[in-house]
């Protein structure tokens, strides 16, 4: 074990030029989600494994959304692992705070690595492919398979994505995943909260701005019943929802979630957060608007259903018989174990490369992991930190870059070598 450990640690130093280089080309690559296009950033790791003598399929049930698939088969039968990242990104917010660097330039400055998908997770994808492509060179070392998924639509999802994948290939499942999505080195994300995404429509006659007496406004009713949205936010119910065998593991990783999110972050794992990320009504400021529409990010913890919350949201809108809503998206929240063997490994790999040992933790945000978990199949993320990650000038340290590479093909190589 320790002699391939030296082998796959001497490639990637050896390498070194060659993985920020498939990191940077994937960065270049225009991929935001919407629209979701990831063609151009497919070919780049399809182009990849095929320089490796690698064979890969490519499954597009959206044409401009493509999943490259590949699969190895190890020494002997044994266990399957699957490596999963995606290849879409957040939008560049046209209307926030300029960057400092090209979002598409892949700009190495200082140490870093910025653009768009920098983080989340461009970085933890091209992770996933080099870990693939180095045990592919060991095959005779470890048992079992080993698949690779970089998927699309993750950012909504993913039913063009990963979904689409396990439903219709359900050996893609394997029996543990592996992700590197941003998460932060000093963690290993064993459980996510569900996000809720709800469009909410405000339909009046609509007057001229001076009278209020002929109808009602649709912005302001839209602003009453988001007041009344927000006071659904907060300590759902003293943590009743939170399964009680990981309610300790969970409090325990506040501290990490700080230190990777910023102080406050680890205070939001029992809470229900909602986010208005989209407002539109209106038409001009001396008419009563007679249309509003506002779109809304719910955020439930561990155990809290959609339907818990739903229930409470369709009772407040009893009172604003204007208001019409929709489900635009979802997912329940999903946990595994947290002391499940690939916790273990990850931490034994991060701790010998003399970083610290990182934390089980529960993530605010939601990966293509749960897809995973709903099946049943422990499924955890170590990746990069967050750094920008939604907002401007998004990066990944180089260095931290190349640790996660070696944490995860190490990691890969450990479990699989254990398969029997």
């Amino acid at each position: 074990m320790k002699e391939m450990h030296e082998q796959l640690l001497n490639w990637i130093d050896e390498e070194r030029d060659q993985i920020i280089g498939l990191f940077r080309a994937l960065v270049r690559e225009k991929s935001p989600n919407p629209p979701g296009d990831t063609r151009s950033a497919c070919d780049v790791v399809k182009r990849h494994l095929d320089e490796k003598g690698l064979d890969c399929r490519v499954e597009a049930p959206n044409p401009i959304m493509p999943n490259l698939v590949a699969s190895l088969d190890g020494a002997r039968p044994g266990r399957h692992l699957v490596l999963n990242g995606h290849l879409d990104v957040f939008p560049v917010d046209a209307d926030g705070p300029k960057w400092s660097h090209d979002p598409w330039g892949a700009e190495l400055v200082d140490g870093r690595i910025y653009g768009r998908g920098a983080a989340d997770m461009k970085a933890g994808t091209a992770a996933s492919i080099i870990a693939y492509c180095l045990l592919s060179r060991l095959r005779g070392h470890w048992n079992g398979r080993l698949s690779l998924t970089a998927v699309s639509d993750e950012e909504t999802f993913g039913p063009w994505g990963a979904k689409y994948l396990l439903d219709k290939y359900p050996d893609l499942l394997g029996d543990c995943m592996l992700n590197s999505d941003v998460c932060g080195p000093e963690a290993i994300v064993f459980g996510e909260r569900g996000p809720l995404w709800l469009e909410f429509t405000v339909q009046t006659p609509g007057d001229h701005g001076a009278n209020v007496h002929k109808s009602k406004s649709a912005t302001k009713i839209a602003m009453l019943v988001a007041g009344e949205l927000e006071a659904l936010t907060g300590t759902a119910d003293d943590k009743e929802y939170v399964p009680h065998n990981i309610k300790n593991v969970i409090a325990s990783g506040k501290e990490t979630l700080d230190a990777s999110l910023g102080a406050g972050a680890g205070d939001l794992i029992f809470q229900v957060t909602l986010n208005i990320g989209v407002i539109r009504g209106g038409t001009k400021v001396n008419m009563i608007p007679s249309s509003c529409v506002f779109e809304t990010d719910f955020r439930l913890p561990v155990g809290m259903s959609k339907a818990d919350l739903l229930s409470k949201i369709e009772r407040i809108l009893q009172k604003y018989p204007e208001v019409s809503w929709k489900e635009i998206g979802g997912a329940e929240s999903s946990w595994c174990d947290p002391d499940h063997e690939m916790v273990g490994i990850l931490q034994r790999n991060v701790e010998s490369l003399g970083r610290p040992r990182p934390m089980p933790i529960i993530a605010l945000g939601a990966t293509d992991t749960r897809l995973w978990r709903y099946h049943g199949i422990p499924a955890y993320v170590f990746g990069c930190s967050p750094n920008g990650m939604g907002s401007q000038d998004e990066y990944v340290d180089v260095d931290e870059f190349l640790d996660v590479v070696r944490v995860h093909t190490l990691s890969a190589f450990d479990y699989l070598a254990d398969s029997t």
